[in-house]
């Protein structure tokens, strides 16, 4: 049963139990799926399975009775149970890359067996062990299943801490505690320091030993960022900084494992979570990320192991208590036992997250989903898409505003009062929503207007004469062409444009606006006057692995617009292209090139950058009357009426070719390139630091925008 009746939360509605031991699983399924969880993550070997050493194997008595078989049989449960309410997981004690011959032997042979057990039983997914800084032998066995693999998914256990940093802040705080009246200097002499524990470097790698992100992103490197690879985050009591879990959003997370100790207990003696334990998890539930909930123990004590229960189970010795009787044994004055109280909090948790506005229902198809831009000079826009623009009031607002204030700085109240009239052009008039945003600016101030629609969609323009007719807007003419090549009867005191995209000139704005501006007047105004472009690394498994998916080097050379979801930036947004309009110089060349350098704090951790996200601010109008600005840049999004942000422009994303691991502490170097041909615009781009990378998209040979 679903953590709660939401559908807009997709698979993090459904949970799981993690036990270690697990004697009878169809009753610790059975009970399981009683208790309102929706999965169980168990082990693939059974609990009596001993795995003899390759000395003792080769040496075993061919009359001797053979072993008892590693894993439970496929009959215990039919292959719908397996696939979808079974996750399974590999042996705690396999380390393939162990320094002992043997041990790594031992380990691979183990690992192996366990993992084509699973395809065997075609699981859902299987829970690996914590991978470890460098683990070559690892990640060679993980990446031949991956080729081998067909449905089954494989989540890598990442601690959110390295269990030694966490151990050395446990020993701190005790030491504290109990050496408070001993020598100081002693006291720090035996203590180790967290602090230079996570900070330590490997000379080699130049990767932090004791971040577990360092060893996951070698990992997925080493496998190529495979989609079938993934991370299960395990929450522990103690938490890394913002910034630190900020980045996993980004990473392919699949689920959360929450262990006993992450809970506190309030003073009614309940179990829940700290705070910050809260915000991470509930961010994590509205991407689509699973929980687990670990069983009291962590060894199944409490929930399916732990005492044994006299019975048979199998092979005809003591059996592993199910959760119903592990619950029975353990419970409290409130009749609950410990691991039914923890995810009856874990559902308030998730029911209590906001339910998903109507914008956000409507973006949620769109989320981490990869579309080309616009091609509007050389395509023509359907119905549909005129009508999902215009459904964002916000930018209409934005432009009426604009409209207004330079209505009020261009015509006193003098003039207004003699009926002076101001010839406005709306150039790329669409449908009319700017059409309509300026006469509802005309008549608040009480300027008149008359209004010039250029289109050079002829499809659009049928609405726009229908429009003329059915609102009797007798001001307004109505010109069919390409507003660069139009020959409207006069000059414009103020231009209208909305040839903005997600970065600002990506759909041909300035090219646009400087072939129109030759029918404004001297001192005429552009709206917008001016728009600026940013660009910011991204984290972005997810929108990497789709590009990747294409199987071709054109989808890696060719920015997309999305709607940012699974993504984390790695530093702040950094300014690239301007462009002004009117365009005055004598000589226009909208090319333009850009150096990069996003400089990170010392003291910031490792992340993979797969791209940048870029977005634009528009200054639509500056003036006495009033500052109008339209932007999806971070910092000055615009927002609507309601409180949510204007949606009509989405980021847009530069992939590159090969993720790129960015070490602590360094900065990020980048170039970025716009280029104007005699029929098309194109984008190139690079990264040269923390390493050289190879320039995108030369001579536009994957992507570019016509002329």
């Amino acid at each position: 049963m679903p953590l709660a009746r939401r559908t807009d939360l997709g698979d993090s509605a459904y949970a799981g139990l993690e036990v270690d031991v697990c004697g009878d699983l169809q009753r610790c399924l059975a009970d399981t799926l009683a208790g309102g969880l929706d999965f169980l993550v168990a082990p693939l070997a059974h609990p009596r399975h001993r795995r003899p050493s390759a000395a003792a194997a080769s040496s075993r008595d061919p009359s001797a009775p053979a072993p008892a078989p590693f894993a439970r049989s496929d009959l215990l449960l039919n292959s719908a149970q397996w696939s979808s309410q079974v996750v399974g997981k590999t042996s705690p004690w396999i380390d393939a890359d162990s320094p002992s011959a043997p041990y790594r032997a031992d380990s691979e042979a183990a690992l192996r067996q366990e993992l084509g057990w699973a395809a065997h039983l075609s699981l859902h997914a299987v829970l690996l062990p914590p991978p470890r800084l460098g683990a070559a032998n690892y990640a060679r066995i993980v990446c031949q299943f991956l080729g081998a693999l067909s449905h089954t998914a494989l989540w890598v256990r990442v601690p959110l801490v390295d269990p030694a940093v966490e151990a050395a802040e446990a020993a701190a705080a005790t030491m504290d505690s109990d050496d408070a009246g001993g020598s100081e200097a002693f006291v720090r002499l035996r203590r180790p320091d967290p602090e230079s524990l996570a900070s330590a470097v490997d000379a080699c790698t130049r990767r932090r030993v004791h971040d577990p992100f360092e060893a996951w992103a070698g990992l997925r490197a080493a496998c190529e960022g495979h989609p079938q690879l993934g991370v299960c985050l395990h929450v522990g009591a103690s938490l890394p900084g913002d910034d630190e879990l900020a980045r996993w959003i980004g990473e392919p997370v699949r689920a959360i494992v929450v262990a006993e100790d992450a809970f506190t207990t309030n003073k009614r003696g309940f179990p829940v979570l700290p705070k910050r334990h809260q915000t991470f998890l509930a961010s994590m539930l509205r991407r689509n990320v699973q929980v687990v909930l670990r069983a009291t123990g962590g060894d199944g004590e409490g929930v399916s192991g732990g005492e044994g229960v006299s019975g048979a189970s199998g092979s005809g010795g003591p059996r592993e208590p199910t959760p119903a009787e592990a619950a029975a044994r353990t419970e409290g004055r409130d009749g609950w036992s410990s691991t039914r109280r923890r995810w009856e909090y874990l559902v308030y948790l998730f029911r209590k997250i906001p339910n998903a506005t109507e914008q956000e229902l409507v973006e949620a198809g769109y989320r981490d989903y990869l579309q080309a831009p616009l091609q509007p000079l050389m395509d023509n826009l359907e119905s549909a898409t005129y009508e999902t623009f215009e459904k964002d009031a916000s930018k209409y607002a934005c432009y009426e505003e604009a409209v207004l204030a330079c209505l009020r700085d261009r015509v006193g109240d003098a003039d207004a009062a003699a009926g002076k009239e101001t010839v406005l052009m709306v150039v790329g008039a669409g449908r009319g929503p700017l059409v309509r945003a300026s006469l509802a600016a005309s008549k608040r101030c009480g300027r008149k207007l008359r209004v010039y629609a250029v289109e050079k969609n002829p499809n659009a323009v049928i609405t726009l004469q229908s429009l003329v007719e059915a609102e009797g807007w007798q001001n307004v003419s109505v010109i069919s062409g390409d507003m660069r090549a139009a020959d409207p009867p006069e000059k414009a005191d103020v231009l209208v444009s909305e040839l903005l995209g997600s970065f600002g000139d990506n759909e041909l704005s300035p090219e646009c606006l400087d072939g129109a501006q030759r029918f404004l007047k001297a001192d005429g105004v552009s709206i917008p006057q001016a728009y600026t472009s940013y660009l910011a690394p991204v984290t972005c498994a997810k929108l990497w692995n789709d590009a990747k998916a294409y199987g071709d080097l054109a989808h890696m050379e060719t920015p997309y617009v999305v709607k940012l979801h699974r993504c984390s930036l790695i530093s702040d947004p950094a300014e690239v292209f301007t462009f002004e309009h009117p365009n005055r110089v004598d000589v226009v060349d909208n090319s333009r090139y850009a150096k990069l350098r996003w400089r990170r704090n010392p003291g910031s951790h490792a992340a993979t950058m797969h791209g940048f996200a870029g977005y634009f601010d528009a200054k639509l109008y500056e003036g006495p009357a009033g500052n109008v600005h339209c932007s999806i840049y971070p910092p000055t999004h615009t927002m609507g009426a309601t409180g949510e942000p204007m949606f009509s422009w989405f980021p847009i994303y530069f992939p590159l070719r090969y993720p790129v691991h960015i070490p602590a502490g360094c900065d990020v170097e980048a170039h970025m390139w716009r280029c104007v041909g005699p029929s098309k615009v194109w984008y190139e781009w690079s990264v040269t630091a923390p390493d050289v990378g190879p320039i995108h998209n030369v001579n536009g040979r994957s992507y570019w925008v016509g002329l």
